[in-house]
This record gives C-alpha cells, structure tokens and sequence, in this order.
C-alpha cells in the first residue's frame, strides 16, 4: 500500500493506483470527462488536472501514478487555473445548444462549464460542425458537432462489449468519432454508450424530444427479461414509462444493462395493450366489465370440472411472471384439483421434474471469479448479455472459457476450447470429457462409459476443469434439449470430480422463483400441451411463440372448450373464449428471484392502464369465487412471504440430481434442427418494442446450413428452401460455413417458424 496527500487528508492505496483512485477512495471530486471507473485510462481530455508538489506543471489525476508521501492538490489556484484553461479550450467548438439538446439537465460538460467555465469565449471564428451519422435505431449520432473526444463510447465498445463499432478518424481539429463504413452499431449492450457519452452526442434514438429530464420521476424496478436481475431506474412522466437507464449495483449489474433492458418499454407503451375485459359470443368479441368476466371464468371451470373431472384443467405461464402470479396460478389449478400447472414452455425432457431446483450454483462475483469455465448449450451473447460481459473482462485476466455448443458464433471472447457438434452428438461428447477426467485421476470410468475412448479436445476441457477454481454451467438450449437429464447427469459428475461448481444459465426473469412458487406438476412429467385438456389459463405466454412445440399448442388450444388469456397484450384472440387484461411489470409489485437466487422485490412505477389490473389480484378474485381456501391476501409482499416462509432462499434451491451418468447409443442422425431464440423475441414485451424490431438482431429468421449441405442441394445464399419438421414453411438460406454438416439453425419464438414441431430433432430442408 501507498500513502499520500490529496488536499491535507491522508489516504493509503494499493500500488499502481492512480491519483483519481486515491481521490474517490477520500471522496475528493476531481473534474474529468474521460475517465471511468470501468475503463482503461486514455487520459485525453485533460479536465483532471491536478497540481502535484514538486511536479513542474499539473498533471492528469487519472492517469499518475501514485507515489509514496505525494502531496497532491485539486483546488489549489494552479489546479483551478489549468482546468479553467482545458475549459476554454473544449468549449471552444462546442455548439451552443443547450436549449435544444437532449442532454440538458443531465450533462457533465453543462455542469462543470458553471463551476469552470468563462462568461464569454475568446474566440471569434466559426465553430467546426461535424456530419451525423446514421448507426441504427437506438443510438443517434445526429449531433455530433457536440463531441468532445472523451473516447468513452470507443473504449467501451473494444473493453465491455468486446467489439470496436466506433473509432476515432482523422486528427486535430478535424477528429470525428464514426462507425465503420455502411455499418450500424449492433451490440447487445450498444445502449450502454448513451450513459457514458459525458455531452449530447450520443443520444437515446426511441427517447429523442420526448422529455426533459427535469419532467421525469424516478423510480426503481428490476429487469423482467433475462435471469439476471439487473437493477434498474424506470423514469416516467405522466404515468408513462418514458426511459430506462441501470441503477448501478456492482454485484448484480455493475452500472450496465442489455439494450433488451433498456429499450423494451416502448413494448409496454404499445397500441396492442389489452385494456378491458373481454369475452367472445357467438364468435363476436365483447367489452365487459371485471365481475362479469371473472364470475363467466369461474362457472365455466366449475362446469368442466364436473362433466370432465379436474384433471381436464391446465394452466400455462411465462417463466417472467411474478413470484405472486406464480403461485397463486398453481393454488388455483391445485385447489380445482388439477396437476397441470407449468411455466417451463421451452423444455422438452422432463424426466429431472421435481428432483432439481436449478439456479446458477454460485453468486454472479463468484461467477466472475472463477478461473475455468465450461459452458455447454448456450448462445452466450445473446441469451445473457451482462454474464458474457462478465466472462469477457474474466478471459482478459486469465480465466480460461471452454464451451460446447451446435454453433460457433462469435461470442467477442477469446476461447480457451470450444466444440462445435450436432445436438445429439452433445452427450457422447460429455461423456468422453468425463472419460478423460477419470483416466486423469486415475479413477474408475463411469458405468457404461467404459468402452469410451476421450479424443484430444475433450481431454483438454478435462485438464482445465482439474485446474481448479472452475464452473460448469448448462445453458438455455442445454435445458430445453430432448436429452436434458442426461447432459446434467454427466455434467454433474464433470463437476463433482472436478470440484467446480455447478448450475444452469437460467432463461428467464424468474426461472427460478418459478420453481420456489411450485409451478410445475409433481407427478406429470411431460409437456402441458401433449395432451388435449378442456380448459386452459394462459398468463403472460404466448403459446405459438413461447413453447417448445408451437404446432402442439396451437392444436390443443384450438381444441379446448375454454381458454382464458390473462395478458397485458391482445393475442390469442383465434382460440382465446376470455381475454383479460393485466399488469406488466411496470403497473405492478411483484418479486424475481434471479439465476444467482438473490430475491427483488419492486412496486409498479405507473398506474395500470385503462382497467387492466395486477394479475396477482385477478387470481386472488378468481379463487374466491372459486370458493378455494386462504385466498384472502391484501399484499403481494403477504403473498411473498408465504411461499418464502423466511426459509434461506439458496437452501431451497438444488441443481444436485440423483441420476448417474449413462450413454444412449447414438443412431446415424441425419439432418437434425438446433433453434436459438433471438435476444429480441424472448417475450411478449420485447416482441412488441417497435426500436428494437428494427435491429438486425430483430430480421426474419432464416434457415441456416453448412457449406457442404448447400452444395449438396444446390442453393446459395438468399434462396428460398422448404423445410419441414411437422409442418412445412418456405423460408430463405443462409450458410453458416462453421456449421456441423448435419445442423440447421432456425430460430425459435417467431411467427414465421411457429408450425415447425420441436426446437430440436429430425428436419428436412430442399431447395424450394
């Protein structure tokens, strides 16, 4: 440790810190547009600078080092003086726009232009103007005369997204900040650069001249998209969700969030929000009102009930409904009598049910901490941005990221192992991992893995795992793999011998509090739709986008004599009897328990809209009319509390299956699917942010084949192909040379896929 003196305190730092270090770590503000404290110093807008005893001139806080009894200086006369002089000089092309720019009220060089800057300029030439840029639908880059070359947005791109979309042109005066050439910025995590641009430049697409900042109320919520749980500040006026930006919280989020996070309020905003009851008769929809709706809901499920036995009753919901929807859906199907209640649409093997209560295994620090990581079944990147952004800075410090997947994207990481293999190949190639494992330790193979010989790959996913302080995780399409159980028996084993943690990359906000509300059967393991029911509740879901099988779903709903949709959106209106219209998120107080098992608590940050209502009471009103027991919750925390019990949430939780390790014989698989779901089209509220829709994330899904099968078919690029799996759809080629031969990727949760049956599984594709 170092000590030194900024201003007459005294403050230790470790080494090799800087002076802004020593400065923050006293609470001391020094002035500065390019430092962060998440990236690399560039030290180039001289805004920090500071007078050190014995140095000839000041110096930049942010990039000196420390040095044992430096006295250092922030405020003196010299110090002011220079950073009144840097002043002078960044204002000297930058436009006077205040009134108009979006960032008023909320820009650093607004507000230490008061505190540093002069009453009049010195200089009388024309001020530079610098060309927009046009860089996709979220991030305006139309005022860019503004930039003061901070460089922020740059370093962030290459350090935390892991990819340079913008760079630094020219030198001088003539310096611009731009994109590469006809290219738009496409990183999941793009949205991140509007926080850190410390002028107007780089603005907020969907929020431009929407709102003053002074207008807007803030208030706290957390994210309903992925399992992580980001912390987030939801601004609002006239009780409407204007904007998104991260509440910072170093061990959820940092100061992040995913654009998904960011920008999917316009979904809340949308004109397709249900906001009165409605009921079809005679094949007509009406407008009625709550007590009309809820009491023709309950005589109908009483009637099926008695003429079709309880059993004929089943409840669907989305894995991101609240702890309290959750369970108040299975204490209703449950009261009835009904074991037909789950929220795991996406899962296809369901032979784990009830043994395992998955989560990640470990907190999301301890995640970032490990040395040696194996992933297997995840499109990282996209399925959870701020995880893999936490890999990314992880790798850069040595951790090693091996990973298994049916494709090899570009997760902007550099890979220690990867295996690229068709899905059905997943546990053959698992168990020569343990294979490897057992001969390393000069341990007994397995039972049934005997004649299993490990080849060169595996074996060095294998030395990592030995290495110590390591994880294996099993993401999203890990967990909706028809062979599910099987990849987490041998990845259990993997783990236990190799003392790594264990546990799943959970899919959606509130995967695991799913499990904690009992939303699953306890006996029936396998999907709700496979069998026909007569009645079905739908909360949040949208069937033909969010199961596994949409084809099923749409048959067994059509089917149905009562099918009652309970969301904020209008859809299901072809096999629907009842639409009920309630709370998203943000019109609600629920609680998500996170992958990491951390439980959030949030209030609603507007009032519902029109009559829609939180879909915590609507249950409650449903089951007193139902005449169940214990349905009198005035709360949604009373409802929290009760399925909590004040238990430790982390006890409850169990990725720990008493399943061992076997091998199915693999059969010479032909063409097989493998379906990744676009970042952009996990649920219904994303699905409906138009900015969003309008990235390339967001294109039509395409059928993605090897090189070697185009070639065999005789297609390029662009063609149309049939494919067909269950049904038949046309949809146009893309070649994916990484692909393995026998692998198709065609993404899962859209419209245009919706009559393929199963993510995964036997396809066929011709030339159309």
């Amino acid at each position: 440790m170092v000590e030194i003196e900024i201003d007459g305190k005294k403050v230790e730092v470790q080494e090799g810190s800087m002076v802004m270090d020593a400065a923050n770590k006293l609470g001391t503000y020094i002035p500065h547009f390019c430092y962060h404290k998440k990236l690399s110093i560039a030290a180039n807008c001289r805004m920090c600078l500071v007078e050190v005893e014995k140095a000839p001139k000041p110096l930049p806080a942010c990039a000196t080092p420390v040095t044992p009894g430096m006295i250092v200086r922030s405020h003196s006369d010299k110090a002011v003086k220079a950073q009144k002089a840097v002043m002078e000089f960044l204002l000297i092309n930058h436009p006077l726009d205040c009134p108009i720019c979006d960032q008023g009220g909320e820009c650093q060089l607004q507000d230490l232009a008061v505190g540093y800057g002069a009453t009049t300029s010195r200089y009388e030439e024309e001020k530079r103007v610098v060309f927009h840029k046009d860089v996709g639908p979220l991030v305006s880059m139309e005022e860019m005369s503004r930039c003061i070359h901070c460089t922020r947005c740059v370093r962030f791109g290459q350090e935390i997204a892991g990819v340079m979309e913008l760079g630094m042109l020219n030198r001088g005066e003539h310096s611009e900040i731009t994109s590469f050439v006809g290219k738009t910025v496409d990183s999941e995590l793009s949205g991140n650069m509007i926080d850190l641009c410390p002028v107007g430049a780089l603005t907020s697409k969907p929020f431009r001249y929407s709102a003053r900042t002074w207008e807007l109320s803030r208030r706290k919520s957390v994210s309903a998209h992925d399992g992580l749980g980001s912390n987030l500040i939801v601004q609002v006026k006239n009780n409407k969700v204007m904007r998104v930006v991260p509440f910072e919280n170093e061990e959820i989020n940092e100061c992040w969030i995913s654009d998904k996070d960011r920008f999917s309020y316009e979904g809340v905003n949308s004109a397709e929000r249900l906001t009165k009851p409605m009921i079809k008769q005679g094949g007509q929809w009406q407008e009625t009102d709550w007590q009309t709706a809820l009491e023709y809901v309950a005589h109908a499920m009483r009637n099926i009930r008695h003429e079709h036995g309880a059993d004929s009753v089943a409840a669907v919901a989305a894995p991101n409904s609240t702890l309290e929807e959750l369970f108040l859906l299975q204490r209703i199907i449950r009261g009835i009598g009904s074991d037909n209640v789950d929220f795991r649409l996406r899962q296809s093997d369901f032979s784990l049910n009830g043994s395992i209560k998955p989560w990640l295994g470990t907190s999301i620090t301890k995640f970032a901490q490990l040395k040696n990581v194996f992933v297997i079944g995840s499109f990282l990147r996209k399925d959870h941005p701020l995880l893999a952004a936490r890999l990314r800075q992880s790798v850069k410090s040595g951790t090693k990221l091996s990973v298994l997947n049916a494709t090899d994207d570009d997760l902007l990481i550099k890979l220690a192992n990867k295996a690229v293999l068709a899905p059905s190949l997943w546990t053959q190639f698992l168990a020569e991992v343990a294979v490897a494992i057992a001969v390393k330790k000069e341990i007994a193979k397995p039972a049934g893995l005997e004649s299993v010989e490990a080849g060169v790959l595996a074996q060095n996913i294998a030395a990592t795992l030995l290495s110590g302080n390591a994880g294996v995780f099993l993401g999203n399409t890990a967990s909706y793999h028809p062979d599910a159980s099987r990849l987490h028996a041998l990845a259990q084993w993997i783990a236990e011998q190799t003392g790594s943690d264990f546990g799943y990359l959970t899919e959606a906000a509130n995967t695991v509090g799913g499990y904690l509300a009992n939303a699953i059967p306890a006996n029936n393991a396998k999907p709700v739709f496979a069998e026909g029911k007569k009645a079905y509740v739908v909360l949040h879901a949208e069937p033909a986008l969010d199961t596994a099988n949409p084809a099923q779903a749409e048959k067994a709903l059509a089917a149905a004599d009562m099918v009652v949709v309970m969301s904020p959106f209008k859809h299901g209106a072809e096999y629907a009897d009842v639409l009920l219209p309630v709370s998203p998120f943000t019109e609600t107080a629920g609680t998500f328990v996170s992958c990491e098992g951390r439980v959030q608590s949030f209030h609603g940050v507007v009032k519902p809209l029109g009559d829609t209502r939180p879909a915590w009471k609507v249950l409650r009103v449903l089951g007193n009319l139902l005449g169940l027991d214990n349905f009198n919750y005035e709360t949604s925390e009373s409802i929290r509390d009760e399925v909590l019990s004040g238990n430790d949430v982390i006890a409850q939780l169990n990725n720990i299956a008493a399943l061992k390790p076997a091998l199915e014989s693999v059969s010479e698989a032909g063409l097989e699917r493998v379906a990744d779901v676009a970042i952009y089209s996990t649920d219904a509220i994303v699905r409906r942010a138009e900015s969003l829709q309008k990235t390339a994330d967001a294109r039509a899904p395409q059928a993605w084949i090897s090189t070697g099968y185009a070639e065999k078919i005789g297609v390029s690029a662009g063609d149309m192909v049939k494919v067909t799996k269950g049904g038949s759809i046309l949809l146009n080629v893309g070649i994916d040379g990484s692909l393995p031969e026998n692998v198709v990727r065609i993404a899962a949760g859209s419209v245009l896929t919706s009559k393929l049956d199963g993510m995964f599984g036997a396809i066929n594709v011709e030339r159309a």
